[in-house]
């Protein structure tokens, strides 16, 4: 069984008198422990399907099963629930707490499952060890470089074990070399077994997946193999 299958997915938004499909009968499966890139232009939809796959939206039409679980027709209290569990979040600005360590920011999915503090902090931890961060659990965000901001807000993506991991333009706001480090690390990632779905509009880095989906005018217009295959 597919870890993620979408079935017949459009998205309509009202504008006006008038409808603007972002989708259009969009069809995807994603098996576990794959490493797939969304690749499309501005306006392409592939925003709206990220939207979609993270349960941050619901669509118009179709099914979308995550895990087993139908999401099509759920609640916005039933989704957060199934994001909590189900997605690991990684975004372009990092959406890290300036205020909290490192280590508490790596703890913020673990505290809305109702976990005791020495849980929290043992499998925080363990995910900043992951992405090989340990020697700055401390630290605060501003005293870290855009690199390793974006390595703790993965690290917080991985600290709740979820079957997915969502990255959205991950090295969007890198220098090179940050981004460079970044891209290693999805790659170690993948070769440990992690599901992760890249949602870019560059094409050299949808090239470091192993497989592509192509987004054009709410349509998927290729799906194919990529990389070391």
């Amino acid at each position: 069984m597919s870890l993620l299958e979408m079935r017949d997915i459009s998205k309509v938004y009202q504008m006006g008198d008038g409808e603007l499909y972002a989708l259009r009968d969009v069809s995807l499966d994603i098996d576990e422990g794959e490493f797939v890139a969304i690749i499309g232009p501005s306006g392409s939809g592939k925003s709206t399907l990220m939207n979609l796959i993270g349960c941050l939206d619901v669509p118009t039409t179709g099914t979308y099963k995550l895990d087993g679980i139908e999401i099509s027709d759920m609640s916005g209290d039933q989704q957060a629930v199934i994001r909590n569990e189900k997605i690991g979040f990684v975004f372009q600005d990092f959406n890290l707490l300036t205020k909290l360590s490192a280590l508490e920011n790596v703890e913020l999915p673990l505290l809305y499952r109702n976990t005791s503090a020495s849980y929290r902090r043992e499998r925080a931890l363990e995910a900043l060890e992951k992405v090989g961060l340990s020697d700055r659990a401390r630290h605060k965000p501003t005293e870290l470089s855009g690199g390793q901001q974006q390595r703790v807000a993965i690290a917080r993506a991985l600290a709740g074990e979820p079957p997915i991991l969502l990255a959205d333009e991950p090295i969007g706001n890198l220098d090179s070399r940050s981004g460079q480090e970044v891209t290693e690390l999805m790659h170690k990632l993948h070769e440990q077994g992690h599901t992760i779905i890249l949602i870019t509009h560059n094409q050299n880095q949808a090239a470091e997946a192993r497989r592509k989906i192509s987004i054009y005018d709410g349509y998927i217009t290729a799906d194919e193999k990529v990389g070391d295959v």
